[in-house]
């Protein structure tokens, strides 16, 4: 059976490009903290990354610091910033963040280390800005808002959260995960002090991503050792992750304008394809495409479980999820859906397709072919029946 893939938002395969540049530094030998040739050799192949991500991300190459990935640069982030400031206990966070980073300061908080304040969002899944600066106090010593959400795509105003959380002397973070790559990310004008990004969701390989830190910015390690990157990180650089690393962001960032176009021009094609096959089936997000992320489509099928949906898609060749991968398999309800204003009955009915690089029209009409018979399925299952329905694109 030949399988559609429409979970691009999970990780999306690598770019030809970055598995060149990868497979190329996987035939060589050297730690790039050595100082012999093959260790300055490596250190070469580092440092030219680091130049060329700053690059595409409008940052200083000092201001690359790389880590393990997403989840590592959340983590470096909250704690590091929120232990460089012990005069300062609050950590405000959107209600809608990864739980990389909800967890993340949660932990602090449990600790009786941090305040913990969680801003709302709109029906929209965007950040309430009134709502965030009443949070923002001079006792605030992190504010951290996603700039694009995994879930439902919503891009956020980060620019305006930067300056806000600058009024009050507090730090700034946003997770761009799902943005860089995908929308145009510019770290020195965000205003941001600190920003995450990944390899994996970009074209680039599993294990590797960078947090980009401010100059002026002092962060508290979170691993201790040799202290490889900027004295904040610590562990031997995984020099064929990052060569595969670069490469997929100089392909991915270069290519923007028009990669964004084509995604956005499917994006469209798939929502017709799904109210075509599943005439009440609802849009969680934004409806304007310049308010969200290109590839991201989040649709709620009244009368179905997500999980029983999901397993006949999958059945039928159809690969997409339930929400976030990292949380795939938990029974509770999606965070954000619930921050947005769903009751769990409509949480849990919700599935999220999203796009690639690799997505086509065919991905699209393969989906339409077989959703309809998969909701029908879905609904007897749990003995639904559909009255009135109408075609809704929004809440």
């Amino acid at each position: 059976m030949m399988r559609t893939y429409l979970d691009h938002a999970a990780t999306t395969p690598m770019l030809p490009e970055a598995i060149e540049a990868m497979s190329r530094e996987l035939t060589r030998v050297g730690n790039a903290s050595s100082t012999h040739a093959s260790g300055r050799n490596a250190r070469r192949v580092v440092e030219e990354s680091r130049e060329a991500i700053a690059a595409r991300l409008g940052a200083q190459p000092s201001e690359v610091v790389f880590t393990a990935g997403g989840t590592e640069a959340d983590n470096l982030a909250i704690k590091g910033a929120f232990w460089s400031r012990p005069d300062r206990r609050r950590i405000v966070l959107s209600a809608i963040e990864h739980h990389a980073v909800l967890e993340s300061a949660g932990w602090l908080a449990e600790r009786a280390e941090a305040d913990l304040s969680l801003v709302p969002v709109d029906e929209l899944g965007t950040v309430d800005c009134a709502a965030l600066r009443d949070e923002v106090a001079d006792d605030t010593a992190l504010v951290s808002v996603m700039w694009g959400s995994n879930e439902v795509g919503s891009v956020q105003p980060v620019a305006e959260i930067a300056a806000l959380a600058a009024e009050q002397g507090a730090l700034s973070h946003s997770d761009a995960v799902q943005a860089v790559g995908h929308i145009p990310v510019d770290f020195t004008a965000s205003g941001l002090d600190l920003l995450s990004c990944t390899g994996h969701k970009l074209g680039g390989p599993y294990g590797v991503g960078a947090l980009l830190v401010r100059r002026e910015v002092a962060l508290t390690a979170v691993l201790h050792g040799g202290g490889q990157e900027r004295d904040v990180r610590s562990g031997t650089v995984n020099v064929a992750a990052i060569a595969g690393f670069a490469a997929a962001v100089d392909v991915a960032v270069g290519g923007l304008e028009a990669e964004m176009a084509r995604i956005r021009w499917l994006r469209s094609a798939l929502l017709e394809a799904i109210l075509a096959a599943v005439s009440d089936a609802v849009l969680h997000g934004p409806v304007d495409p310049d308010a969200t992320l290109p590839g991201i489509v989040n649709i709620g099928f009244p009368g179905c479980a997500a999980e029983d949906l999901l397993l006949l898609l999958d059945a039928a060749g159809i690969d997409c999820a339930t929400g976030a991968a990292c949380s795939a398999g938990v029974a509770e309800p999606s965070h954000v859906l619930v921050a947005m204003g769903l009751d769990e009955e409509a949480a849990r009915s919700s599935l999220r397709f999203s796009l690639g690089h690799t997505s086509t029209v065919a991905d699209v009409a393969a989906l339409g072919a077989v959703l309809p018979e998969a909701v029908s399925r879905a609904r007897l299952a749990r003995g639904y029946s559909a009255t009135g329905s109408e075609r809704r694109v929004a809440r």
